[in-house]
């Protein structure tokens, strides 16, 4: 499945070029602080074990690496991959302390990896910037070892009208607070524009099948501003 808006050639890449050195500040001023407790819900999903890798995808600036590292007291490689060089020069200078952390500048849709490596597959405020939602979750699907797990964290539909009225409003305001905070409003625009275009949550569902998972699944966190999408393959 295509998205037409990531398929705008350079786009998402000049959109996190801009961004890079402020994205975890903004992060916490558009999500008032709230992303970090759905990357913490994320991690406590996956539940994951010492003997457990995984490879986190979009990985930005590594906040799900940091937060699985620390659940499995740091022990184990993680594999992290973004697109975007400047990101992941910032995740690098941000988790510096980190040893095992591995990273590959790489798009989703086409890893240089091999099959069956990972126990868990991460993807957190990422799929949504994809060109190719098919692909990506292919190639998630190819990654995973048998009995592996993929997790989806996304923004995604509301599901009472009261609170989508506030979030709606609510997003206007933030290419203003793009402008004030990184000097510019256009990646806000663009942000505000690919959470409207994304796929629902059952629509996913539908995707992941699709791509041969199983035992498909989502939870709604804040009224389903985000939802995780967990799926197995089997």
């Amino acid at each position: 499945m295509q998205q037409y808006l990531q398929n705008k050639k350079g786009l998402v890449q000049n959109v996190f070029n801009q961004v890079y050195d402020q994205y975890d500040l903004m992060n916490d001023f558009i999500s008032l602080g709230i992303h970090r407790l759905w990357k913490k819900n994320l991690i406590n999903m996956m539940n994951p074990s010492q003997n457990q890798n995984l490879i986190d995808v979009a990985c930005g600036t590594g906040d799900i690496a940091k937060l699985f590292l620390n659940y499995v007291n740091k022990r184990f490689q993680i594999t992290c991959v973004d697109p975007n060089k400047l990101m992941v020069n910032k995740g690098k200078e941000k988790l510096n302390k980190f040893k095992n952390l591995n990273w590959i500048i790489s798009t989703a849709e086409k890893l240089p990896l091999s099959d069956n490596m990972f126990d868990f597959y991460t993807i957190s405020f990422g799929l949504r910037n994809t060109k190719n939602l098919n692909k990506v979750l292919a190639e998630a699907h190819r990654v995973l070892k048998p009995g592996g797990r993929y997790l989806c964290l996304e923004f995604s539909k509301i599901q009472n009208s009261d609170l989508e009225f506030i979030y709606k409003n609510y997003s206007k305001l933030i290419p203003s607070i793009g402008k004030f905070v990184v000097g510019d409003e256009k990646p806000y625009k663009y942000l505000i524009k690919s959470i409207e275009n994304f796929v629902n949550q059952d629509e996913l569902i539908d995707l992941m099948k699709k791509n041969g998972f199983k035992k498909c699944t989502y939870r709604n966190l804040s009224g389903g501003i985000v939802s995780i999408h967990s799926g197995w393959k089997i």
